[in-house]
This record gives C-alpha cells, sequence and structure tokens, in this order.
C-alpha cells in the first residue's frame, strides 16, 4: 500500500519546517522531504553563519509582492515576537545589531536544530536526498511519486523556495508545480543581489575595492536606503545597495549619497574660507574616505589649494558626493542573490491560509511565494509566518 500521510510538504527549508512542527503540533501526520541531504542550508549560511532570524520592526511595509496586502494576515497571525518567543524556550542566545535585525550569539545550527526539535516532538517524518518527480491531484488529495517510494496525502504544501543561490539547491521546481495547476506565476527576478556596472564605473569600483562608506541609495522614486555601501571588484555591494536591487530595473538610473547625512557643498564652502590654502584632495577626505575622495577629485580634474576653486567646481565636487549618478548595467544573478523576487502570484492563494483557491488542498508558502522582505531578517520572518498559518490550516 502507498504510505498515507495528512499532510506532504515538499521543501525542509525556514516555511517548509515552521510548517511541519505546526502541523505536528496538531497531531497531523506530516512527511517532510527535500531533495538535498542537508536540510536548512539557507539558514546555515545566513548572517555569516549566526542567523538574522528574524527583525524586531517587521511589518507589511518591509515587503514587496504585486499585492502588497497580501503578507498582512500571515505576519499578523504569526509575528516576529511569536518566533522570538520560540528561540527563548529553546534557550537560543541572541543579540540586536542594527536596524532591529536579531542574530543567534552562536551558530545558525541552533535555529536548525530548534526547529528539527519541534518537528521531532510532532512525530514528523523528516526524508532528505528525497526527490519529486510527479504529483497527481485525487479525488481525495494527492499522489506524490519519489525517489523514496510512493506517498498520497490529504494536504500538500509546497515549500521548495526559490532560484537563489543554486549551489546549495535552490530549483524551479515550487513553479512547475503552481503551473500544473494551473497557477500564474509573476516573473522572477534576483533580489538583495550586489550590482554590476561596465566601462569606466566599473574601472573605478575596482580601483577602489575594499572602500565603504555609510550612503543612501535610490531608484527613481520608488524607495531609498541609508545603509552600508561596499566598492568590490565586480561592481557595487553593501547593504544599501542589496536593498535597492530588489527595487531597481533594467535601464534605470540610481542615485548614490556618499556621505549621507553630510551636506557636502556646505563643508567645502566653509573650508575654503577658513583654510583656503588646504588642498582640494584632502578636504574632500574629511567627507569621505581618502581613497574614493582622491578618486573623485581626479574624475573631475580638480586639484590645487581649496581657494583655487570656483563656486562651479565646488558645486560639482559637492554633487559628486551628495548626489552620484550611476546606471548599473545588471546585478550578478541569482548566484549570490539572497532571495527570488516574484514567483506563485498572490491573487490564486488565500491570505488567510495560503492554500490555493481553486486547488482544495494545495499550498504554497516562503520563498516560492510572490512576496520578498526586504534585508534584515524579513524574509526569515516570512517563511515563519507564512509556514505557521499552512501548518494551522492543513
Amino acid at each position: 500500500m502507498t504510505p498515507h500521510y495528512d499532510v506532504v510538504i515538499v521543501g525542509a527549508g525556514a516555511a517548509g519546517l515552521m510548517c511541519a512542527a505546526t502541523a505536528g503540533a496538531r497531531g497531523r501526520s506530516v512527511l517532510l522531504v527535500d531533495h538535498a541531504a542537508k536540510i536548512g542550508e539557507k539558514i546555515r549560511i545566513s548572517g555569516g553563519g549566526r542567523c538574522n532570524f528574524t527583525n524586531i520592526h517587521a511589518s507589511p511595509a518591509h515587503y514587496l509582492s504585486r499585492n502588497p496586502h497580501f503578507c498582512k494576515s500571515a505576519l499578523k497571525q504569526y509575528t516576529q515576537f511569536d518566533f522570538i518567543d520560540l528561540v527563548q524556550r529553546h534557550g537560543i542566545k541572541y543579540h540586536e545589531k542594527k536596524l532591529g535585525q536579531l542574530f543567534c550569539d552562536n551558530s545558525a545550527q541552533g535555529v536548525i536544530d530548534m526547529l528539527l526539535s519541534e518537528c521531532a516532538d510532532g512525530g514528523v517524518t523528516l526524508k532528505t536526498g528525497t526527490s519529486v518527480s510527479s504529483i497527481t491531484a485525487k479525488a481525495n488529495g494527492y499522489r506524490l511519486d519519489t525517489s523514496a517510494g510512493h506517498f498520497s496525502c490529504e494536504s500538500l504544501v509546497i515549500a521548495s523556495g526559490g532560484l537563489s543561490i543554486p549551489k546549495i539547491g535552490a530549483s524551479k521546481f515550487g513553479y512547475d508545480v503552481a503551473r500544473q495547476f494551473g497557477l500564474n506565476v509573476i516573473e522572477t527576478r534576483a533580489g538583495l543581489v550586489p550590482l554590476t556596472f561596465t566601462d569606466s564605473i566599473l574601472d573605478r569600483c575596482k580601483a577602489l575595492s575594499g572602500v565603504s562608506v555609510e550612503a543612501s541609495v535610490w531608484a527613481a522614486d520608488k524607495a531609498r536606503f541609508a545603509e552600508g555601501l561596499l566598492f568590490t571588484h565586480r561592481g557595487l555591494s553593501g547593504p544599501s545597495i542589496l536593498q535597492i536591487s530588489s527595487y531597481w530595473r533594467e535601464g534605470q538610473e540610481l542615485g548614490v549619497n556618499l556621505a549621507d547625512g553630510v551636506n557636502a557643498l556646505e563643508i567645502l564652502k566653509n573650508k575654503r574660507q577658513s583654510n583656503p590654502k588646504q588642498d582640494i584632495k584632502k578636504a574632500a577626505a574629511e567627507i569621505v574616505p581618502a581613497r574614493l575622495a582622491e578618486d573623485i577629485c581626479a574624475s573631475l580634474a580638480l586639484s590645487d589649494h581649496l581657494a583655487d576653486q570656483s563656486d562651479k567646481k565646488l558645486n560639482a565636487l559637492a554633487a559628486a558626493i551628495n548626489d552620484w549618478r550611476v546606471k548599473p548595467a545588471g546585478t550578478e544573478g541569482y548566484r549570490t542573490a539572497e532571495v527570488t523576487l516574484g514567483g506563485v502570484d498572490t491573487d490564486a492563494l488565500s491570505s488567510k491560509t495560503m492554500e490555493c483557491k481553486t486547488q482544495k488542498g494545495l499550498y504554497f508558502i516562503g520563498e516560492v511565494v510572490d512576496v520578498t522582505g526586504h534585508l534584515g531578517g524579513y524574509n526569515f520572518q516570512w517563511a515563519w509566518s507564512s509556514g505557521s498559518v499552512a501548518g494551522m490550516n492543513v
């Protein structure tokens, strides 16, 4: 006979583990399968190995989706404080870094072990290294053909993630399942990813590789982020760039303030009056790092003392610092992206349960859905929230 479970969950990442633990705690018989030999790899590698597991400021405003209201119900039903309570009950020590980001004091493995412990308490059956070859809808549920045999279930949850970081097993499996059952899939693209450049800007980035500043970055009128920016040999990275990458579209120009919160023109004019013999490069180096100051001055052919600089030249230097305009060539793609934008269209799902509206017993949760959080623990919170909600309803 084909083994039967109340619930089968495909994908043992953050969302899948959370869903399995929640459903198991309700007394449901649960099978959790994953094609990878090691589960929860995104949890393990996140936050430099310490897992930025949530953000105390998590709210719907921190998420992108074609339907910005969709995430509200799940985030309200299972909040960041609910997950923090779970972490505390398991004795995991954590700390807040900045901007509400919470990290484990020790290894991210603590979060994985916590979720596995919750699954074990709920009697969840876990099968790793198990790929799903086909899914068939039956009168009373679903049949799955896998590398570990055939299984049937009443409720099927797809928690297989997106396309980001393929080296740890990312695949388009979830999107294929959605299309199989007639669901629309919003165009996917890499999110929270470094931006790349060509020609002169790339040459400048290479020369400045390793230089970092506290910057603010904006794309058209869509969003503005004030966080660290890092020059690399491939282009621009750092939190501010990763954040804006989710809003940037090909062909758009970005605005960059390389000295956020500083009025460069006012400082330069004051210095010209108070210290006219100061070299302009040294004056600029008091606003931005010396290597960057030298590069900007060279790009504008500025040299000599402040006293020798006209208002026009000081304006040009200040604009290069406070209002640098750049046009990225692209992104580094899914290889280094932290998340996948787009995914299963939320119009096809119930925001209260995560169940497909047209296919009874079929659920989609986590990154596979068209809900993408900002950098800083928000995507994990979406995994916990959507996973918990589905787990309460399967």
